[in-house]
């Protein structure tokens, strides 16, 4: 295998055993392939979030820079054309005379349709979960140069996926929760619940606890 490669895959296997179950920070992560690959990185959720990105210092875009804190995401219409590729696409260009992809105006600097794109689709299993893009101002993007970007896609992808796991193992141990105590009342104390939400107007509100219990007759339970 080629030293490049073996050293700079190294580098983003550092990224995984740095987790080691912390919250993944995806801007170092971009960051990280930003510096081995010497090309502009995005790290795009499905619907379009920038999660992470990170510019060389060399081929930096000040334009996109400026505009992705405010932004914070591709435009709906770039998003959908990134959804509909299935697979890598590698050393593309953009529709000539094309200005930036944040639809900036006119008179904008920035011409995405003079730099180099590869994009690379993220899976998590069978479902399409984000995309990793790369960019270069002129210098095509090698075999090598992919290999590692489809590389980080997957690191992308597994860190995705652990995330989402552990939200729903969240989720499931406090419906798990809320169930033990639901188990351990009275039937009456149930009843008493029941008509306590269903005076609520919404997920909040004021309730005054005699004028319920008069209602129902349990003022002796509340």
């Amino acid at each position: 295998m080629n030293n490049g490669i073996l050293k700079k895959s190294r580098a983003i296997n550092k990224i995984l055993q740095k987790i080691a179950g912390n919250p993944v920070d995806f801007f170092e992560m971009a960051s990280v392939l930003s510096m081995n690959l010497e090309c502009g990185v995005f790290i795009v959720g499905r619907r379009g979030q920038i999660i992470g990105y990170a510019f060389n210092a060399s081929d930096g875009c000040t334009d996109i820079d400026n505009l992705i804190s405010h932004a914070e995401r591709f435009p709906e219409s770039f998003n959908q054309d990134l959804i509909y590729i299935q697979e890598t696409k590698t050393n593309v260009v953009l529709d000539e005379g094309r200005k930036c992809i944040f639809n900036v105006s006119d008179d904008s600097s920035c011409m995405c349709s003079s730099r180099i794109w590869s994009i690379v689709p993220v899976f998590g299993g069978a479902r399409r979960i984000g995309t990793l893009i790369i960019t270069r101002a002129t210098q095509n993007f090698s075999d090598e140069d992919i290999v590692l970007a489809e590389y980080g896609a997957i690191v992308v992808a597994n860190e995705v996926m652990r995330m989402r796991a552990e939200r729903i193992e969240e989720d499931a141990r406090k419906k798990a929760s809320v169930q033990i105590a639901i188990a351990t009342l009275s039937y009456s104390e149930k009843e008493a619940i029941d008509h306590i939400l269903a005076e609520l107007d919404g997920n909040e509100g004021l309730l005054v606890a005699s004028r319920i219990a008069d209602k129902v007759e349990l003022l002796d339970l509340l």
